[in-house]
């Protein structure tokens, strides 16, 4: 160890100044400052590398602030809970300061118009007036209203066949029995789409869902509901297949995909899988067509797996960078527009790293253009053509031109040149949406519908196989798909596993959500 520090220590010592010449003293200069360079650079990356870990650590993203937030909303309720609990202090003059603000607590909304209402009238006992005994007469009345839960229940319907018999020729006569969802399942479409929801939407593993329900008295055994799932998964395949069809006829998709755990059978372990959507959106734009969002599975990354998904689609695809689609754009029948959002977040990552004065500048030139589209959003897209023409390409052309002078100064090491060059790599997709009104800046709209994926990844295993994986896709699609219509995605299960059994399969289009509300929630609420 004594003859490395040595060697090390001889290698870092200067030379007597004064015997160099100038020719040598530059190039020392030079040498110095490379290193001095190479060592800013690799600090500069383990320093990301190290927040990028603990992202990843304590969650994605914004995960472990929001786990932060909700800590503290839990405080907060705490607070409030125990201020609202304690005696009320006697009444005190009002004494307030001129400058000084009094607190004001939120307005109460009013409860929602829709809920169902029962009048409680609370009449006076007296029939007389209980001074002077004289008659009393309707002087108005005072009226409030409190909000009251009814806990879910269960309830059997028991369906009864009368056989009548022809006293003549002893024909026998029975309406026949009338479809279940599952073939002699035990469950009524209600109960199976509340399960399906719970699962999917809610984020409630079987097993907890059994918990649940054996308080309400009731026995489902957690492989029950599993079989259950399978059989809804099975009959809704129709259905989810002319979804597919239906986001797939569109001119423009976002797409983007998320890992999940799948159990790997024989051994225990768990495998990534994948969980590919792409989204029809188009109301940004003015599109009156209707939203939907349609979910696919593959048991890894392939980019054979979104080539497959696409393999006749004509139009936009809106995605990220990931080389797995770029085989889709080498026949031009699709065009690559790229997200705005993916180039932020690597400057965003920049300057919360190391406050990087030239992460900021991107961040504001960014913010600009999301400035100028906050403003076109829901107008036509000729109209978002012309705004985006006249002001967003200037801010694109001096931002183009900013962001090459400043690579020409960055050490190609750098993370930050990383950066840049992420973004002027993909500067011809990412100017797709200056010159197409339908395209967004971003593909946020694919990002919002894996949000719900992200959040069930916490509760429990995703999949205990590929076919599972493929169900949770096809339920995913439906669900998703109700939701982007405003549709109540278990009002619109239940009154889909109703009918399904008993639909055409030519017009099996007429179950989607957008043809069948709001008829769905009428149904649900005769039942």
């Amino acid at each position: 160890m004594d003859a490395v520090s040595g060697e090390v220590k001889r290698r870092n010592q200067l030379p007597d100044l004064d015997l160099l010449g100038i020719e040598s003293l530059k190039a020392l200069v030079l040498a110095q400052h490379s290193r001095l360079d190479s060592r800013d650079t690799e600090i500069e990356n383990l320093k990301l590398l190290v927040l990028k870990l603990k992202r990843m650590h304590f969650g994605q993203r914004s995960e472990k602030m929001n786990a932060d937030i909700a800590q503290l909303e839990l405080r907060l309720e705490d607070l409030e809970t125990s201020d609202a609990a304690a005696d009320p202090l006697p009444p005190q003059p009002a004494i307030i300061a001129v400058n000084e603000k009094v607190a004001k607590k939120p307005a109460r909304r009013p409860l929602p118009a829709e809920l169902p209402r029962e009048i409680e009238t609370i009449a006076p006992k007296q029939e007389a007036c209980p001074d002077c005994g004289g008659k009393l007469r309707t002087l108005g009345e005072d009226v409030s209203e409190v909000l009251e839960y009814v806990p879910a229940r269960f309830k059997v319907i028991r369906t009864v066949r009368p056989k009548l018999s022809c006293a003549c020729c002893s024909r026998i006569v029975q309406e026949p029995a009338p479809n279940r969802p599952i073939d002699k399942g035990l469950a009524g479409p209600g109960l199976l789409a509340h399960v399906l929801v719970a699962k999917y939407a809610d984020h409630l593993p079987l097993y907890r869902q059994s918990e649940i329900y054996a308080r309400e008295g009731v026995d489902l055994d957690r492989s029950t509901m599993a079989d259950w799932v399978g059989g809804a998964s099975r009959i809704l395949r129709p259905l989810v297949e002319a979804l597919k069809r239906y986001v797939l006829s569109a001119e423009k998709l976002h797409g983007d995909d998320v890992p999940v755990p799948v159990l790997e059978p024989g051994n225990g372990k768990t495998k990534t899988g994948r969980l590919w959507t792409y989204v029809r959106d188009d109301r940004p734009a003015a599109g009156n067509a209707a939203s939907a969002v349609w979910f696919a599975y593959s048991p890894d990354r392939r980019g054979e797996h979104p080539a497959g998904h696409l393999k006749n689609y004509r139009g936009i695809l809106q995605a990220d960078g990931y080389a797995g689609f770029n085989r889709l754009y080498e026949t031009g029948g699709i065009v690559e527009a790229a997200c705005w959002a993916h180039v932020r977040r690597k400057f965003f990552d920049l300057h919360q790293g190391h406050a990087s004065p030239v992460a900021k500048e991107a961040l504001e030139r960014i913010g600009q253009l999301y400035g100028i589209e906050k403003e076109i959003r829901g107008r036509s897209p000729s109209e978002r053509r012309d705004v985006r023409r006249a002001r967003s390409r200037p801010v694109l052309d001096a931002m183009h031109a900013w962001l090459k002078a400043t690579m020409s100064k960055l050490s190609r090491k750098s993370e930050l040149a990383k950066a840049i060059h992420y973004a002027l790599e993909r500067w011809t997709a990412l100017m797709v949406f200056v010159d197409d009104g339908r395209v967004e800046m971003d593909n946020n709209a694919a990002e919002r519908a894996l949000r719900t994926v992200a959040v069930g990844r916490k509760n429990y295993l995703f999949a205990g196989s590929d076919a599972g994986g493929e169900r949770a896709a096809a339920i995913y699609s439906l669900l998703g798909s109700a939701k982007l219509n405003g549709v109540d995605p278990e009002a619109y299960m239940t009154v889909v596993l109703r009918r399904i059994a008993d639909h055409p399969i030519n017009r099996i289009t007429e179950l989607l959500p957008w043809n069948l509300f709001p008829t769905a929630l009428a149904e649900v609420e005769a039942a």
